[in-house]
């Protein structure tokens, strides 16, 4: 950035150019949603946004957008731009949302009938020219650089989306050797051919600016065609008509009537929550964390400097009294630290009540007696403490002996209760968005944190207590408004501590049986590839797409995949589907390389995560699920491969613990599907489960109507597909693929499928519509999914928020049972002094490590408590295993 002017800067974009720039900068296929709209145009448009904003501190700002290519040019030459290829689905959809960004960002954006991007930017830099305005235009569109003058540079895109050249009257003199209103004529003569524009044959740059320089212009050349000499100056008399038709189609208006001129286009202050909700749906939450740590939103601009608290550090000696001068008063508590793999470290841990009476303890001066008064002080139930994010600091207060009790909120969570969409919780984000103040950084000197002493704490540990237990009070209402109050007082809460042990606790693993599958799956790699390379007859990268490309399309002649921008896809559902169709041998063996690779991969990494305790201590997440299901990292034991033979080898390395007689498994049957039956009501779904026969059998006689027993393989596993597919939004497309049926058979099954179960029919109907009237589902114990895209006028999004509407009730439903069943369990086991202990929540099951001579009690505890969940209109059955391994007792 060169030396901020004290003139007002405009900021000017051309939103189709930088757009389809990005587009094919970033990888569609790398670049997409859950929901499976593409989103690299938008990403690397966003990006390059921010980065401009940010380096060049515009005062105003404003994006252009082609409308369409029905142009006065086109009307003009019929040809103009035709060799310009079909603009793509996947880039076409993003146009939209580019638009929704710069709404969200308060940044106004104009298109014109008839009229390009381009004249819309001329006009603009023209008007602030005049008055008195700098200007700066963003573009990969070279016709711009007519503009360039003292008071306009243009920035051009070298490399992508990421570097940018500036080009003022010196960059492109020294480029094209002609000054920057001549630019045009040079391209009047060379020709254009990205517009279609032909120039004259055999004239390039240099020569054209040669004549501009020569002749002093190009109306001279023109004029005194005929001076030109040599076989150039022929082409030119002959194509001159070209020439002049280019200069006068490359010239761009500079004098449009807008509805808007430079001076409305002042940046404004953007919506902290409206970006938060774009970006959650667009699943940007790296560049939302740019966007948050580069530009000033509209909490910002009206918040304090930084949240100051009045505190104490403690002296040793001291820390009892000043807990028993707090009373019975909510504390909101920081805790300065690490943890992972269910241990932590404490360094420090700061307190403050919702007034702002605040204290720091640091746990290297504590004496035995602060210890234990601290220690009192967390156990206490009837004090009551709010912590942001509370599960890992209580494990590194475990560490060092200390449990918590009197949890009364943990703000992360709550957050999460009334924006389950959102992609992060962070503690400063919140204060900012619900406190209108700023958490100070850890270089805080004088303005930070200002204690009785007078002095200033670099660790702005006080701050964020304090920021807890406010943020605490101002959720509280609207947690109450979106219907959550239950959840996280009755679930989510309790679900803290017992995650927390179940962390602390770990899994035991077989170390010796992971080290030999690893070096199985390593052989089995190395196989695998050798018989690749054997039937091409050479070595290649088999990870490589560029080489694989070149042996499957070039080499084998193999039928084409999708077209991506690296070319034809060589991914595992286009390599399985060219394996169906050819049956080749190195396919075979290619796929096989790559299912042996994820396997070894899976197991190597658990190696890696095992803790010198011989356990493996996962991470479970409360909050990163939309749908209120847990989900576990680091490593990630709810995707350990059941389906596959190899799959349960990887699971019979998990074994019960030195001390424990077994493990034990229990699992829910057909959850979804129950809680289907109960929010349908169907008469002949509640019927089939109350039967207690096999439950797909059963509805596949009454769809096909024969009796159970002649129910065939093939009946039951159609049924099977559409019964846990249909409910969640299963396209007839869609069952086609799973049943390898044809869609017209896929949707008269449907048909069948829903004349049978009515009830069905028309819950999935009435919930959509219901999501759509409120703008939200809801699970049966109140856990709200907002899906704002169901009014969305862009297609894509809307279908998939209906898929969603469809899902999210009795998937999240199923989480909360889980949850519920979860607490049960735990409380049953401590209030009858068991010594057995839950270890896992793998989706709808519980792994259990067995104490000795407790397995039948557990077994009847386990299925009283996951039985009991819910009252629903069908029993809830729960299958129970037991074994010397994780595989053995789930058979």
């Amino acid at each position: 950035m060169t030396e901020k002017s004290s003139r007002p800067r405009l900021l000017l974009l051309d939103g189709h150019s930088l757009a389809y720039r990005a587009f094919f900068a970033l990888p569609v296929d790398n670049f997409s949603t859950s929901t499976g709209q593409h989103t690299n145009a938008v990403y690397g448009f966003t990006s390059m946004l921010i980065n401009v904003l940010r380096d060049e501190e515009p005062t105003h700002v404003a994006v252009a957008f082609d409308l369409s290519r029905q142009t006065f040019r086109l009307e003009e030459y019929s040809e103009y731009k035709a060799k310009r290829a079909k603009t793509p689905d996947e880039f076409r959809s993003q146009l939209p949302l580019i638009q929704e960004v710069l709404d969200a960002l308060r940044i106004k954006h104009l298109s014109l009938e008839g009229f390009e991007a381009d004249d819309i930017i001329a006009t603009w830099s023209t008007q602030a020219r005049e008055a008195g305005m700098e200007t700066l235009i963003l573009t990969g569109d070279r016709d711009s650089l007519q503009l360039v003058n003292d008071d306009v540079t243009v920035l051009y895109p070298m490399r992508g989306v990421s570097e940018l050249a500036r080009m003022t009257p010196e960059a492109v003199e020294t480029k094209y050797f002609v000054p920057p209103h001549r630019y045009p004529e040079i391209a009047a003569l060379v020709g254009e051919d990205s517009d279609n524009l032909p120039g004259v044959p055999g004239v390039g740059p240099k020569t054209a600016a040669k004549w501009i320089n020569q002749f002093d212009g190009l109306d001279n050349i023109i004029a005194r065609v005929d001076e030109v000499k040599g076989k150039a100056g022929e082409s030119l008399r002959a194509h001159l008509g070209d020439v002049i038709r280019n200069r006068r189609l490359n010239a761009l208006l500079r004098d449009l009537t807008l509805d808007f001129g430079p001076a409305d286009l002042a940046r404004q202050p953007w919506d902290r929550q409206e970006v938060h909700t774009l970006f959650d749906g667009l699943e940007f939450r790296v560049l939302r964390d740019r966007l948050f740590e580069s530009l000033d939103s509209e909490e910002e601009t009206a918040t304090e400097p930084s949240m100051k608290v009045e505190g104490t550090v403690l002296e040793p000696g001291t820390v009892a009294a000043w807990f028993a001068e707090t009373g019975s008063a909510a504390l909101g508590v920081h805790v300065s630290g690490t943890w992972r793999a269910g241990t932590g470290e404490v360094e420090g841990i700061a307190v403050s009540t919702l007034e702002g009476r605040a204290a720091y303890l640091d746990t290297q001066t504590l004496t035995p007696e602060d210890d234990a008064a601290v220690a009192a002080w967390l156990a206490d139930p009837a004090r009551a403490k709010v912590i942001h994010d509370a599960k890992g600091p209580i494990l590194a207060l475990a560490a060092r002996g200390w449990e918590v009790e009197g949890l009364s909120s943990d703000t992360a969570l709550a957050a999460y209760l009334v924006r389950p969409d959102q992609r992060t919780y962070d503690l400063a984000d919140l204060t900012v968005r619900y406190l209108k103040r700023e958490l100070p950084t850890e270089d805080v000197g004088d303005q930070g944190l200002l204690f009785d002493t007078g002095e200033a704490v670099v660790e702005p540990a006080l701050a964020r207590a304090q920021a807890s237990v406010e943020l605490a009070a101002a959720l509280a209402d609207e947690i109450e408004s979106h219907g959550g109050t239950r959840l996280l007082s009755d679930v989510e809460l309790p679900l803290v501590d017992i995650l927390a042990r179940m962390e602390r606790t770990g899994i035991a693993v077989d170390q010796e049986h992971l080290q030999a599958l690893a070096d199985e799956f390593d052989s089995e790699v190395r196989a695998a590839a050798a018989a690749a390379y054997e039937v091409i007859g050479k070595e290649i990268n088999l990870g490589s797409p560029k080489q694989l490309q070149v042996v499957l399309f070039e080499d084998l002649g193999m039928p084409k995949t999708k077209k991506t921008k690296t070319g034809y896809t060589t991914d595992a559902d286009a390599l399985a589907s060219l394996y169906e169709k050819t049956e080749h041998p190195f396919l075979l063996h290619l796929l096989r390389h790559r299912d042996v690779i994820k396997l070894r991969q899976t197991v190597e990494g658990l190696l890696k995560t095992v803790q010198p305790d011989g356990r493996i201590h996962t991470t479970f997440n409360q909050i990163i699920a939309a749908t209120g299901r847990l989900s576990s990292t680091d490593p990630n034991l709810q995707n350990i491969p059941v389906r596959t033979a190899e799959g349960r080898r990887i699971r019979e390395a998990f074994v019960v613990g030195e001390g424990f007689e077994s493990l034990m498994t229990a699992d829910y049957s057909q959850i979804e599907m129950r809680i289907m039956a109960h929010a349908s009501g169907d008469d002949l779904l509640v019927e089939a489960f109350r039967s207690g026969q096999d439950f797909h059998a059963s509805t596949a006689s009454k769809v096909f109507g024969v009796d159970a027993e002649a129910v065939t393989p093939e009946m039951r596993a159609k049924i099977k597909a559409m019964n846990y597919g249909l409910a969640y939004g299963l396209s007839a497309f869609g069952l086609s693929g799973q049943l390898k049926i044809s869609p017209g058979e896929a949707s008269k099954l449907m048909d069948e499928y829903f004349e049978t179960f009515g009830g069905i029919r028309d819950y999935l109907q009435g919930v959509v519509e219901e999501a759509r009237r409120t703008g939200y589902t809801e699970t049966v114990m109140g856990r709200r999914r907002y899906l704002p895209d169901l009014t969305s006028d862009n297609r894509q999004r809307r279908e998939m928020a209906e898929r969603m509407a469809l899902n999210a009730p009795i998937q999240g439903s199923a989480a909360d049972l889980v949850k519920v069943a979860m607490i049960g369990v735990d409380a049953e086991l401590a209030e009858q002094g068991m010594k057995s202990r839950v270890l896992l929540q793998v989706h709808d099951e519980l792994v259990l490590e067995v104490a000795p001579g407790e397995r039948e009690a557990l077994e009847a505890l386990v299925r009283a408590q996951m039985g009991s969940a819910a009252d629903l209109l069908v029993p809830l059955d729960v299958s129970v295993g037991t074994g010397h391994s994780w595989h053995e007792a789930a058979h």
